[in-house]
C-alpha cells in the first residue's frame, strides 16, 4: 500500500495491448524516534487492469496493489548490462475513499444527493 509518486503512463504495446506503469511510495514501518524511511516500487500493469488505472487513479492517491515481484534484465544502449524489479500488478485497490470531487468529475454529478424517486403508487414487486 502506497501512494503514487506522479500520474501512470499508459501506452500500448505493438499488438495494442494496453500497459500502465506507475510508481507507489511505500512508508516502512519505524519505532518511535527511528527516521521515516519511504521505498518506491515501481509497478506495471496490463490488458484491462491498465485500463482500469488510467481511469480510476492519479498522482497522490493512495493504492493497494497485488501482484508478483518481476525482475527484468537488458542491455542499455552502451551494452552495459542492467536490472530492474518491479511489481507487475494483479489487483489494485483504492486505499482510502475518493474525495468528493473526483467522483463528481467522473460522474459529472454529485454522488452523494439523495434521490428521491417519484412514487406513483405502485410497487415495483
Amino acid at each position: 500500500m502506497g501512494r503514487m509518486t506522479k500520474d501512470h503512463e499508459l501506452r500500448y504495446t505493438q499488438s495494442q495491448t494496453p500497459v500502465a506503469t506507475f510508481t507507489l511510495a511505500v512508508d516502512r514501518d519505524y519505532k518511535k524516534g527511528e527516521e521515516k524511511q519511504t521505498d518506491f516500487i515501481d509497478c506495471v500493469a496490463w490488458k484491462s487492469t491498465a485500463e482500469f488505472v488510467s481511469r480510476s487513479f492519479s498522482k497522490g492517491m493512495l493504492c493497494v496493489v497485488e501482484g508478483r515481484l518481476q525482475i527484468r534484465a537488458w542491455e542499455d544502449a552502451a551494452g552495459n548490462k542492467r536490472r530492474n524489479a518491479e511489481v507487475v500488478v494483479e489487483n489494485i485497490y483504492y486505499g482510502a475513499s475518493k474525495p468528493k470531487e473526483e467522483m463528481e468529475k467522473m460522474s459529472g454529478e454529485d454522488p452523494f444527493k439523495s434521490i428521491s424517486p417519484e412514487d406513483d403508487g405502485d410497487l415495483p414487486f
